[in-house]
């Protein structure tokens, strides 16, 4: 694997498999991948895979002279803890309709990028928007017909233009069914107080069953045209008035809205299998929003967990209070991107994206679902002109792709931490060295570390008893995988 990303157009064949070929040998060495700031996004160490590290003994590594007063790191894969669902992005009208735009070759590139298990992340737990979302090319929503409250006209003729051709097509790379949350923005204009799908406004009271009743039509729809759905939010950011496609709750009216018609009315349509996510917002208010919920057993039957965003300030803490207040529910973390433009080049933002996965993960979330799953240039389309970030971006005026820091990044989690691993225990001596690990289901052991520092660290690594001497650079981020 070279030190730079391969050019877009042949990124599927060209980009590391998600198990480097060095990670096949059965010897005393430990596998590595490694990324690497340089001057620019061009001449950086983007995911390379390095010389295996000589594996021995931990206690007479660590007795050795020369490694006294070494930082410490240590893997114990036989204590674990949460199953780890998976990693993935969100399918939106402005990355669908992107995608279709791009030449052939580099359309399938993206799509194997991201999803081949082989050559790619090997996403498989992703997000699309119910009715229109701000990364949507207008506001439109599937039962646009005012007061037809038996759904008469209820369809998802929109979405075969653009969003379900992209998700069928990454199916086919997909080695395993991909799961699916759904999240509306907004109902449509006329359940709502404002009479519109921006600018807030809060659901109607005398529409909860209808609109409890489009989330099932949903699911139906799409179920038919091939793709299953595995969750539902209640709603995208229920605490923000937007100048895009947003609606209000407050906890008792999301808490109610769960309770009294959108639980009752999946398992009534035989759609008990599906899970419910409450919040969906950020991770300074989850505390109290699930406090609220979950304190109504009632309400709480029928929700499988919290998910949570990014933006404004980190509160990592809440994320684990949450899971110790309510053990026996589960942490999605459904969005994040940097907003203010596409951002391209930017080290930072790749580190932004592992600070927060590392962070999460070792708090108990179960799964991490990245923002558009591709932008043009600009950082949109977005039909108010909220520009962001995204880790592939697409030139329109070549026609290549245009892979970003936090693409390299996203992956050295996705790559190595596998659905269905189980997050194991992993601390180290030093604040600079940011890591988690986790136990893949065939035995191996992943474990990835940042170094957000400009300093390089070397430390002792130690797996179940194997040690070895590894280093980090400034402004860089590895993977290591033991095989058994």
């Amino acid at each position: 694997m070279p030190s730079t990303p391969p050019s877009p157009a042949s990124a599927s064949a060209a980009v590391p498999s998600s198990v480097p070929s060095s990670a096949l040998s059965t010897g005393a060495a430990l596998p590595w991948t490694l990324s690497a700031k340089g001057a620019d996004l061009a001449s950086s160490t983007r995911f390379a895979t390095q010389t295996p590290l000589p594996l021995t003994d931990a206690a007479s590594l660590a007795a050795q002279p020369e490694n006294q007063g070494l930082a410490k790191l240590v893997v114990n894969s036989r204590r674990t803890f949460q199953r780890i669902e998976g990693f993935g992005g969100a399918f939106t009208e402005a990355a669908a309709t992107t995608w279709q735009k791009l030449p052939a070759d580099e359309a399938d590139a993206l799509l194997r990028a991201y999803f081949d298990a082989d050559h790619g992340h090997g996403y498989n737990f992703c997000r699309v928007h119910m009715n229109s979302c701000d990364f949507s090319l207008g506001n439109y929503a599937h039962a646009e017909v005012a007061d037809d409250v038996a759904l008469a006209h209820f369809n998802i003729d929109r979405d075969r233009q653009a969003l379900l051709p992209m998700i069928q097509a990454a199916q086919k790379i997909a080695a395993r069914p991909m799961q699916l949350l759904v999240s509306p923005w907004s109902p449509p204009p006329w359940m709502k107080t404002n009479g519109q799908m921006n600018n807030g406004g809060k659901l109607r009271p005398e529409y909860a069953a209808v609109w409890a009743q489009c989330y099932v039509r949903f699911i139906q729809a799409y179920e038919a045209e091939g793709v299953p759905i595995w969750g539902v939010s209640v709603q995208n950011e229920p605490d923000a008035t937007q100048r895009w496609d947003s609606c209000v709750y407050t906890a008792e009216e999301e808490r109610d809205f769960v309770r009294d018609h959108l639980g009752p009315a999946l398992h009534a349509a035989g759609l008990s299998r599906i899970r419910i996510v409450i919040w969906d917002h950020n991770r300074d208010q989850m505390v109290q929003r699930a406090d609220v919920v979950y304190s109504d057993p009632e309400a709480a039957k029928y929700v499988w967990g919290c998910g949570f965003h990014w933006y404004v300030e980190d509160h990592f803490d809440h994320v684990r209070l949450v899971h110790d207040a309510f053990p026996d529910k589960q942490l999605l973390f459904t969005e994040g991107c940097q907003e203010g433009g596409p951002h391209l080049g930017s080290w930072a933002l790749g580190e932004r994206y592992a600070r927060s996965i590392i962070n999460d993960l070792n708090r108990w979330t179960v799964g991490w679902i990245d923002w558009n799953l591709l932008l043009d240039e600009t950082g949109g389309p977005n039909h108010v002109g909220n520009l962001c970030s995204a880790p592939m971006i697409a030139d329109r005026d070549t026609g290549r792709l245009m892979p970003q820091n936090s693409y390299d990044y996203l992956g050295h989690f996705a790559r190595f931490i596998r659905p269905g691993a189980r997050r194991a225990l992993c601390s180290a001596s030093r604040e600079a060295l940011e890591c988690t690990a986790a136990v893949n289901e065939d035995g191996s052991v992943a474990l990835v570390v940042l170094n957000r520092s400009e300093d390089s660290h070397r430390f002792l690594l130690t797996i179940d008893g194997q040690a070895t001497i590894a280093a980090l650079p400034p402004r860089s981020m590895a993977s290591y995988l033991l095989p058994r």
